[in-house]
């Protein structure tokens, strides 16, 4: 089964990077239900997988000037102090049967969100920030302008990071249906600032499990690292050339079939 977990990992974060997220909701199941690792120690090596395999998708995103720093921050300033959070109640108040059926629930919750955030792709293009401060951002994308509130974007982000800190997937697979049905922003522009968020609340959470007595099993995120690291590449390569309704009803098909599983069989 070990060596399976590289080309598991390439396919799941293949799809999901394309959308900001990592793929690390999606093995977390194979890991407590395949490997019999234990959750605690299962959700810190998610966040382990993480660090590793996420830097190459920033990279991609950067490398396309489809990279907006302000977001990043402020997803990070919410964030950050909701997953270490998140990680704490993990460990001391959410037994596994509860843990479960929290898994499924949040699972349902932004399948749901993926599903009904379908719209029409612009053709994508470099972003160019218009303005900038600290409490507003305006950019220009495919054409259409935005703006976000970066305290409420902050503020959404430290829910999602406690959230994330005890589900143990750094935040981006729920922040990322916020980010496209709350605030309207297109993914093709935001999944870089997603990843990167990811990767910097990912690395809190590893600390903050470790220091509870839940270090990351080395071994299995080595294994889904190495998988991830080229899955989240090339996907952020390829995302460009990728309709956002097709991404969205990909990852909502797989979330809800996690979700039912966990809530039917806790």
């Amino acid at each position: 089964m070990l060596e399976l977990l590289p080309i598991i990992a390439f396919i799941v974060s293949f799809f999901t990077s394309q959308a900001g997220i990592s793929g690390a909701f999606l093995l977390l199941p194979i890991q407590i239900g395949l490997l019999g690792i234990s959750s605690p120690t299962a959700s810190s090596t998610n966040l382990a997988y993480n660090l590793i395999a996420i830097p190459s998708g920033i990279y991609g995103y950067k490398a396309e000037k489809r990279f907006i720093p302000a977001l990043a921050l402020s997803i990070l300033a919410g964030s950050i102090p909701g997953i270490i959070l998140g990680s704490f109640i993990r460990v001391a108040f959410m037994p596994e049967a509860t843990f479960k059926r929290f898994v499924g629930l949040v699972l349902l919750y932004f399948g749901v969100r993926l599903f009904t955030a379908q719209r029409k792709t612009s053709i994508v293009r470099e972003i160019k920030i218009k303005r900038a401060n600290l409490f507003r951002v305006e950019f220009e994308f495919g054409g259409k302008t935005y703006v976000f509130s970066t305290l409420s974007i902050s503020a959404v982000s430290f829910i999602v990071g406690v959230i994330g800190g005890a589900y143990g997937v750094g935040g981006g697979a729920l922040i990322t249906p916020m980010l496209v049905t709350t605030f309207g922003l297109p993914i093709h522009a935001t999944a870089s600032a997603t990843l990167l968020s990811t990767f910097v609340s990912s690395a809190v959470g590893v600390t903050s499990y470790a220091l509870m007595g839940y270090p990351p099993n080395p071994k299995v995120a080595i294994l889904f690292g190495m998988g991830g690291l080229a899955g989240i590449y090339c996907g952020a390569r390829v995302q460009r050339y990728v309709p956002e309704r097709v991404i969205r009803v990909i990852l909502a098909t797989v979330v809800f079939a996690l979700a039912f599983r966990y809530l039917l069989n806790p």
